[in-house]
């Protein structure tokens, strides 16, 4: 067996535990709610169509040239466009970068802040591919407890008081993943200043935030930075279409510089196709009207979901009813060992990502995360329905 040294940037156990799980959810016979995938009948394919054959007839040469790594200048302006009025973000061209998708933002700032050793503080639980990237640059994370109303800010003080040391905060504010929370105002704005107060960067990760079919919009945590430190990201992946890649960044200018740099060794610039056909595309769409129509799906198929778990579901289990996004959690009291109650299911023939790896400590067992916007309306019942009796099961046993 020939043997290699990876570097320790490279889990150690080889173990690729989310490949593993969407593996098992693949089977034709399991109802899934594992993905995190948006709903693929909304992908707005005719208009892109005419929008890409409009780009090769008028920007041919230049989109398939190379290009600059901040990203082609009109989706820049639209970008800050859309950060002004959907986040009250006021930016200017000199703030924004281009990304090929939102995972690599979070890599870049990963890569810019942390060493080997650095504290990272993040929500419990939290994004699992977040925590990856970071792990993978060394990061000693520390978990900041949530309630209801996402990360608490008097808990973030006082880990920030223990842990001068820290390099990063990372945040998922709107409609969280795993959980669907979502901040409040008021906890933002008290955000930003701890960010000023304890001079640490905080990463606004707002991959969802378009995605709203109930409540009422609440303005970003960079809204409310006046010094410079909260970096703000976001993607079309969840509006338009995830295959683009297609994710941006809003912070200052001294950051945006260092992570060019950075994204040119990575991968010199993002496809400059999509962004020349996205550019286009919203000049010729109501994307807005668009963004709506995808809302009002996942808002009814999130009802769908909350039915289902009044109607089957132990009585004792707690969920979350998130305002908009694609997931929900639930902690069922009594497991004792999610993974084993993840292969209880599949023997039910349903599926769901286990809590495990959204925790950055110890996971809190009985939790898992459930996707409602990838699931056929008449599929998310008998899901539900089996995911009920599979927990049952589980508690007497």
């Amino acid at each position: 067996v020939t043997m290699f040294k990876f570097s320790k940037r490279v889990p150690a156990d080889g173990t690729d535990a989310v490949g593993a799980i969407l593996k098992a959810a693949a089977d034709p016979k399991i109802i899934s709610f594992a993905g995190g995938l948006p709903a693929p009948e909304l992908f707005p394919v005719e208009g892109m169509k005419k929008a890409t054959d409009k780009v090769y007839a008028e920007h041919g040469q230049q989109a398939l040239q190379y290009g600059a790594a901040k990203g082609v200048t009109e989706l820049r302006e639209l970008i800050l466009k859309r950060v002004k009025e959907k986040e009250n973000v006021d930016a200017k061209l000199e703030n924004v970068m281009v990304t090929t998708g939102s995972e690599q933002a979070i890599d870049l700032v990963g890569k810019a802040f942390v060493n080997p050793g650095d504290t990272v503080l993040v929500e419990e639980p939290t994004y699992l591919c977040a925590l990856d990237v970071f792990r993978s640059y060394g990061a000693n994370f520390v978990s900041v407890p949530m309630d209801e109303d996402g990360m608490k800010m008097d808990a973030l003080e006082e880990a920030l008081k223990a842990h001068p040391e820290t390099a990063l905060v990372y945040t998922v504010p709107n409609f969280q993943n795993p959980t669907g929370r979502t901040m409040p105002a008021e906890r933002r704005k008290k955000f930003a200043e701890l960010a000023a107060k304890y001079d640490v960067p905080v990463l606004e990760d707002n991959p969802y935030g378009d995605i709203r079919f109930a409540g009422e919009h609440v303005p970003s945590v960079k809204s409310f930075d006046h010094a410079g430190k909260v970096f703000y990201m976001s993607t079309f992946s969840k509006i338009l279409a995830p295959g683009f890649r297609l994710g941006w960044l809003v912070a200052d200018p001294k950051v945006i510089e260092k992570l060019t740099v950075l994204k040119q060794s990575a991968d010199l610039h993002t496809d400059n196709l999509v962004q020349y056909v996205v550019t286009e595309f919203f000049k010729e769409n109501d994307v807005d009207a668009h963004v709506k129509e995808i809302s009002d799906l996942y808002g009814k198929r999130k009802q769908l979901m909350i039915d289902g778990i009044k109607k089957y579901f132990p009585k004792d289990v707690k969920y979350t009813d998130p305002e908009g996004g694609m997931f929900l959690w639930v902690e069922v009291p009594g497991v004792t060992d999610t993974v084993e109650l993840f292969k209880q299911c599949l023997e039910h023939n349903v599926a769901f990502v286990p809590g495990d790896p959204f925790f950055a400590g110890k996971p809190q067992p009985g939790t898992f995360r459930l996707n409602y916007s990838n699931m056929q309306e008449d599929q998310i019942e008998v899901g539900l329905k089996r995911l009920g009796e599979a927990l049952s099961q589980a508690l007497e046993a």
